[in-house]
């Protein structure tokens, strides 16, 4: 193990899973987003790919700062998945956020897990705070 990954492992100790249940895994519709609400009153983006694969990031347009990335388009590019906004237009990863039409900005992102059918969504929280890390 390297020294930043000890650190990294170290950093990561201090935080734990919020895991938040939003819905059955069933009323999803491939390639399509719903809007949903976790711990906090954090808004996620949750979607269904055709490929089966599930992905969560923020619900906020951080260029328009509006409510609507559930109601993007989704797609890929170079065989990465990704979201464009509903709104501008910019796209995003759905694997790590990054806004692909400009380095400056991204979108938060959030574990997902199916457990029992119903589709979970996990925050970091800091284990000595409440405070919640996207």
């Amino acid at each position: 193990m390297t020294v930043s990954e000890e650190n990294r492992c170290s950093s990561m100790r201090r935080y734990q899973y919020v895991w938040s249940t939003v819905c059955a895994v069933d009323s999803l519709i491939p390639g399509r987003g719903a809007a949903v609400l976790l711990a906090d009153d954090v808004q996620a983006a949750l979607f269904l790919m055709p490929s089966g694969e599930l992905y969560a990031v923020g619900n906020i347009d951080p260029f328009g700062q509006a409510a609507v990335m559930s109601r993007g388009l989704t797609g890929d590019r170079g065989g990465e998945p990704t979201v464009a906004s509903p709104l501008l237009k910019q796209v995003f990863s759905l694997i790590d956020g990054r806004c692909l039409d400009d380095a400056s900005r991204r979108l938060p992102v959030f574990e997902v897990r199916v457990i029992n059918g119903n589709v979970e969504i996990g925050m970091l929280r800091s284990r000595h705070r409440n405070t919640v890390a996207a």
